[in-house]
């Protein structure tokens, strides 16, 4: 895995027009990133439902020496439901893309539960280790989206891990769902090279309140502001590479332009970076320490804590989808926050004396509604 670019080009988020890629853009976009002299491509099965691998062939693999690249993408868990959907896929996403092999295979979106047992139930692991014997792969790894302790499981058990992707920016550090900075940490400790999704939060760490982005740019005023998260992972030792999702040629270009002559953060622009997290994380949160005294006699069966650990990520992260998803799991498990009756049980035993009946209703309307 030498070589490879500090910024990958991730193929998610690709231009549209009239509901269609933008081919025209898109060819554009893979020109100029490869005339910087970058040349790593991140898709997946479901990018674009299903056009993202088909983009990559028309955009890259038609136009470029297939020596002169590296194309990595995903199986996906949730197409999988007999042995055989493995090689069915794998073999259109080969056509899809137009390639003999990939560079980068990953089990895609490894997660606590549904996903994680799939690729355990197919063994998806070993055949991904005959299919670099094939030579149809000749990197193998998983993009993850779980726990701390699911990730050590995983690689206490599967050596062939080769390399993992995991989302990584200076918000998520301490980030009670993501866990970022636990995962980051894991995989140094084992010395796993690490692809990084979503340094720039889906575009939330390139706009941010204008008296956040004035410290940036009050320190770099010639830097943009998505510059400084993507500075940030390029700062952590065992980043191999950044994907970013780039949606246009504007964000191509600055984004060349902090990877071509790569600054890594000094000690006082770290500080500042967390001078900057503390101030969003800063939003008021509910002071819940988990004990579960509301829990036993919830006579809807409501894990109230971790309901509340849920809002609490979405007061500081409005649009994340992963807290969403953890309260889909909670609740197939039990009570939803809707379900409530305000009996007032929780209320009597919290150590903390929290209004939940409250607290219950506002996570009804966000998380039900």
């Amino acid at each position: 895995m030498e070589n490879m670019p500090k910024l990958g080009f991730g193929l998610m988020r690709l231009p549209e027009k009239d509901g269609k890629i933008d081919h025209e853009q898109v060819c554009a976009m893979v020109d100029r990133y490869m005339e910087s002299g970058m040349n790593y491509f991140d898709t997946a099965y479901v990018y674009h439902g299903g056009r993202s691998e088909v983009a990559a062939r028309e955009a890259l693999v038609k136009r470029y020496p297939r020596e002169s690249f590296m194309l990595a993408t995903k199986l996906p868990a949730w197409e999988l439901r007999k042995p055989e959907d493995i090689e069915r896929v794998f073999n259109e996403q080969l056509e899809r893309a137009g390639v003999d092999y990939f560079d980068f295979y990953l089990l895609h979106s490894i997660e606590d539960g549904s996903n994680y047992d799939t690729y355990v139930k197919y063994d998806c692991f070993d055949w991904g280790v005959k299919k670099k014997a094939e030579g149809k792969i000749r990197h193998f790894g998983f993009s993850f989206h779980g726990s701390p302790e699911l990730l050590e499981k995983i690689l206490d058990e599967h050596h062939e891990v080769e390399f993992v992707q995991i989302q990584l920016n200076y918000l998520d550090r301490t980030n009670p769902v993501v866990r970022s900075q636990k995962l980051y940490e894991i995989l140094r400790d084992r010395n796993i090279p690490i692809i990084v999704m979503e340094p720039v939060r889906g575009g939330m760490l390139a706009n941010m309140a204008p008296e956040i982005e004035a410290k940036f740019k009050a320190r770099r005023p010639e830097k943009s502001i998505a510059s400084w998260a993507l500075r940030f992972v390029g700062s952590l030792p065992g980043v191999m590479t950044i994907l970013s999702g780039m949606s246009d040629e504007a964000q191509m270009e600055d984004n060349i332009q902090t990877f071509r002559n790569f600054e890594p953060l000094s000690e006082d622009e770290f500080a500042l970076v967390d001078e900057v997290t503390d101030e969003i994380l800063g939003m008021p949160q509910i002071g819940c320490t988990a004990c579960k005294y509301c829990c036993d006699g919830c006579p809807k069966k409501i894990s109230i804590p971790d309901v509340f650990r849920t809002i609490n990520t979405l007061r500081r992260y409005p649009n994340d989808w992963r807290s969403r998803n953890f309260y889909a799991g909670v609740t197939k498990r039990g009570g939803k926050a809707s379900d409530c009756i305000g009996c007032g049980q929780c209320e009597r035993v919290c150590p903390q004396h929290l209004p939940i009946i409250e607290l219950m209703k506002e996570a009804a309307e966000i998380l039900d509604t």
